[in-house]
């Protein structure tokens, strides 16, 4: 699972990083600090983890991550390349994810590169810029494909069609909806990697001020942005950078409640970037080793057994399955057992969210 943060010059995209991630990116007041991509590993806060530990007490602890990746700002004209255009948008084809930083606060001494503050403005140059680049990939790949449908290819014929809607899509001035395309379309178009379809978590950064007492402005801004079906979150990059640097839980607990908040910016980012990818946690519980995994939506149990090793699909016969509720209620897995609440399933059984399992598979 990979995340970049994007946005353009000086709205606190290495700030926001910095806050997420032990690994510290510079951070100064003039565009393209960042060059290459800084990038962190970042353990996904998860509460139902730290109940299990407590219960286990194991030897060891995995909790699930993400990879969060700091890309250098991009300016108007990226898609033909200006500032470090072609370096940002090959750095977001990497990504599963998008991060998309919006300045949300006025400060004299940290200079705008279009000269004033404006999220939304900011989202659409973005936006645009995305779409060009995505519409340079799929004229490429139509100029291919055109060649194959004149000898009179069924599946050339097909793919060219859909590059052509595309296009129209993207001239017309709309965006490429990946749920608006069937399946055989979007499996058609995976190949692309294309940037403007891309999941996107928009993120409001603002002044400590706002945190405690949201203007009038940052309500419309995030209004507005909801209304097309965004996800968004508001936090205080800067602020949160100072959480965390204070080594004490007990002062950034404080520190917290003295904002009004229950939980920081950044652990809500990261569970928000987590669900973005429509993705899901299951557990293994041992004395040697509590663990969470990531797995899809809607996965059925041999497809996640493979996420801990390929031989456990392969050789897949059975999962003992315990809800989360249920070992916490109980309090350890032979209670659960003998409550009768432990369930054996098959392949056909679908994962649900918080399921603590134990696969058995033949060698």
């Amino acid at each position: 699972m990979k995340a970049g943060i994007v946005g353009l010059p000086n709205v606190g995209k290495s700030t926001l990083f910095n806050c997420l991630s032990n690994t510290k990116a510079q951070s100064a007041n003039f565009p393209f600090c960042t060059i290459d991509p800084n990038i962190g590993l970042v353990n996904i806060p998860d509460e139902r983890l730290n109940k299990l530990v407590e219960l286990v007490a194991p030897e060891k602890i995995v909790p699930n991550s993400v990879e969060i990746v700091d890309i250098a700002g991009l300016v108007k004209g990226a898609s033909k390349g200006e500032g470090l255009g072609n370096q940002f948008l090959s750095n977001i084809r990497e990504t599963n994810a998008i991060i998309h930083v919006l300045r949300c606060y006025h400060d004299e001494n940290i200079t705008h590169v279009e000269g004033s503050v404006d999220p939304l403005r900011d989202k659409e140059i973005i936006d645009f810029e995305l779409k060009l680049k995505d519409l340079e990939t799929i004229e490429k790949r139509k100029e291919k494909i055109s060649r194959a449908a004149k000898t009179g290819d069924k599946n050339s014929i097909i793919e060219l069609n859909l590059l052509e809607k595309l296009i129209t899509i993207i001239n017309d001035g709309n965006s490429i909806n990946s749920s608006s395309l069937s399946v055989d379309e979007n499996n058609l178009i995976k190949s692309m990697s294309l940037l403007s379809i891309k999941p996107v978590l928009y993120v409001c950064n603002v002044d400590e001020k706002n945190i405690k007492s949201p203007s009038d402005e940052l309500k419309s801004i995030v209004s507005n942005l909801k209304t097309t079906g965004s996800n968004v979150i508001v936090l205080a990059a800067k602020t949160e950078e100072e959480i965390n640097e204070l080594d004490n839980y007990d002062d950034r607990k404080m520190f917290l409640e003295d904002l009004g908040l229950s939980e920081s910016g950044a652990s809500k980012l990261i569970k928000e970037t987590h669900n973005l990818l429509n993705l899901s946690t299951f557990y293994t519980a041992g004395k040697k080793e509590v663990r969470a995994w990531t797995f899809k939506k809607g996965s059925k149990a041999p497809q996640v057994a493979g996420i801990i090793h390929t031989d456990f699909e392969k050789g897949f016969i059975k999962a003992d399955v315990i809800k989360y509720n249920d070992y916490i209620n109980f309090g350890s897995e032979l209670k659960v057992k003998e409550a009768g609440k432990l369930k054996t399933e098959g392949k056909e059984y679908v994962v649900i969210d918080g399921d603590i399992i134990n696969f058995k598979f033949n060698t």
